[in-house]
């Protein structure tokens, strides 16, 4: 199990954790791992996205075996598809976008602001403590289906978006270690969406690139827009020279902007 490297995606809108076995050679396929939740009331199951979403349930609202999990027959909070879909009912209990609030300059990070605009009396928590919530509950599902190699243990890479600022990733660094995690390296979403272009092309990367001197790389997500140019030197030399700052018009946030269109529209016909 050592030689497992875990991927984690902590995304805006969904979450994704993949892995290799690098005892495998270089031709080692990457493998995805469905993460258990709660889909529905006593509905759990794996599915290849975790929603970055958490509800914050109050004590008489469902009974435990609701969201019950295999590793806690009692979250202290719903985590995934359950959580999206149940807080779509009661708004004010739900947390999302806790990678946007991340980066969010303008607010404490640290300080329990989610969700945002729930009732003084409501218990809330911090942008900080929930992506680490997130990561925990990957973390809790990746060592229920693999006792023998505890995520722990293994070294483990968390993409965070290329416009984070230090304070940002600093932020995720400290999530994670909440989490549990410490043997992580936090990759940027850009890069390692080009880390994987260079991975395909290993055999022929000269000929991919021939004439090319520079490679723009967009990585267009749910709720951050990346852009990082990369140089091609001379020798081969890959080398990024710059990023872009975070976009907000993507993912669901794009939406909402063309029914605001569609909607304008209707009103003039």
């Amino acid at each position: 199990m050592s030689d497992l490297l875990v991927g984690i995606d902590l995304g805006t809108s969904n979450s994704a954790v993949a892995y290799i076995d690098r005892s495998k050679g270089p031709d080692a396929p990457v493998l995805d791992f469905p993460i258990v939740q709660t889909i529905r009331p006593s509905d759990v199951r794996p599915q290849a996205l975790l929603p970055s979403a958490l509800y914050l349930q109050h004590p008489d609202e469902l009974p435990a075996e609701a969201y019950a999990l295999p590793w806690d027959p009692a979250p202290p909070q719903i985590v995934g598809e359950f959580a999206r879909w149940q807080g779509s009912k009661v708004p004010s209990r739900l947390i999302t976008s806790t990678k946007s609030w991340l980066s969010h300059a303008a607010v404490d990070r640290t300080a329990p602001i989610l969700p945002w605009g729930a009732p003084p009396d409501m218990g809330k928590m911090s942008p900080v403590e929930a992506s680490s919530r997130l990561l925990l509950h990957i973390r809790n599902a990746w060592n229920h289906a693999h006792p023998q190699g505890l995520l722990e243990n293994l070294e483990v890479v968390i993409t965070v978006p290329a416009s984070f600022d230090e304070i940002a990733r600093s932020l995720t660094v400290t999530a994670a270690r909440r989490a549990g995690l410490e043997k992580f390296t936090l990759v940027e979403e850009p890069q390692g969406a080009f880390y994987d272009f260079t991975a395909r092309h290993r055999q022929n990367l000269g000929a991919a690139l021939e004439a090319v001197s520079l490679v723009l790389v967009v990585d267009v997500g749910g709720g951050t827009c990346d852009f990082t140019l990369v140089k091609v030197e001379d020798d081969e030399r890959l080398r990024r020279i710059a990023v872009g700052d975070a976009a907000c018009l993507v993912g669901r946030t794009f939406a909402v902007a063309v029914a605001a269109i569609v909607e304008y529209e209707n009103r003039c016909v």
